[in-house]
């Protein structure tokens, strides 16, 4: 019986992930937690730089997406350097990553920018980007904070996700946000599975990831939960292995 891991990522990263998996001798089972849906979003005029939370923020800002639409060479600080290269195959011409969180992204920006050169757009998720935005107004930037996406909850575990997991074929289960890994565990539970979870390692991007899977409530209790050496995928992926060396 060939081992699967669950991927709770939403959708394009999903798949993206899905194939790392598969690299590594995995069976990857897709199940993302959350649904992203690009949010209209008109440009401001006269920013000069724009910051990125996430990937799904580089692909609905892309150069000529929005209605006043944003210069390819204007400068781009990212998260993280997946967000950084996000922006860069979406057409920015320069993108710089911070080192994976929210408090990396803001340093960078106090590093590289000047308050008295004009406004920062941060593009983020619905509910996200608020650390960002006013660790870097303390700084006295002006920080223009504009809905990019919005991410709604799955309606349920796909069946494939279900079978594998009633099957007891799922051994580990990766996470990349607080929300997703919320979302995640109500899907356990709606889907009657939450038991199955004793036998899933879940493997955290973050220590707030992790925090938010040790809080799940009753029954669901995981194998056990891991934390990345840093918030990239890289990281996450390394947590795993190679299905080889288990053997």
């Amino acid at each position: 019986m060939r081992e699967a891991v669950l991927v709770t990522r939403p959708e394009p990263g999903a798949e993206e992930t899905g194939r790392r998996l598969a690299g590594l001798g995995w069976e990857p089972v897709l199940a993302p937690a959350l649904r992203l849906a690009p949010r209209p979003m008109a440009a401001p005029v006269g920013v000069q730089a724009l910051l990125l939370t996430s990937r799904a923020a580089a692909r609905a800002v892309r150069p000529g997406a929005l209605p006043a639409g944003l210069p390819a060479d204007l400068p781009v600080l990212a998260v993280g350097e997946a967000t950084a290269a996000e922006a860069r195959h979406s057409g920015f011409v320069k993108a710089e990553a911070a080192a994976g969180d929210a408090v990396s992204l803001a340093q960078l920006a106090a590093a590289r920018l000047d308050p008295a050169a004009g406004p920062l757009l941060l593009a983020v998720g619905q509910g996200y980007g608020l650390e960002v935005a006013s660790a870097l107004r303390q700084r006295g930037f002006r920080v223009q904070r504009r809905v990019a996406y919005a991410a709604a909850p799955a309606p349920g575990l796909p069946d494939r996700a279900r079978k594998a997991l009633a099957d007891g074929r799922v051994v580990a289960a990766l996470f990349f946000s607080p929300r997703s890994a919320h979302c995640a565990i109500s899907l356990f539970h709606e889907a009657g599975l939450a038991e199955t979870a004793a036998s899933v390692m879940a493997l955290a991007l973050s220590p707030r990831v992790a925090a938010a899977l040790r809080a799940a409530p009753a029954p669901l209790a995981w194998r056990a939960v891991q934390v990345a050496d840093r918030p990239d995928q890289d990281s996450l992926l390394q947590l795993l292995g190679p299905r080889l060396a288990k053997r």
